[in-house]
């Protein structure tokens, strides 16, 4: 699924996942619009929060 999806399905904003994963909600933004890629750190973390694999995110 799409950082985008995910977040939507637990119905956050992106400054609330910004707070919960801490990454700044620019990058978060730059990430959903496919603007930049996501740095390995901030993937690790968000497929924790989320409970999905690397593999899921891609």
């Amino acid at each position: 699924m799409k950082l985008k999806e995910l977040r939507k399905a637990k119905r956050l904003t992106r400054e609330q996942l910004s707070k919960e994963i801490g990454t700044p909600v620019r990058t978060i933004g730059r990430r959903e619009n496919g603007e930049t890629d996501m740095m390995f750190q901030t993937a690790i973390k968000v497929a924790k929060y989320f409970e999905v694999s690397l593999d899921e995110l891609i």
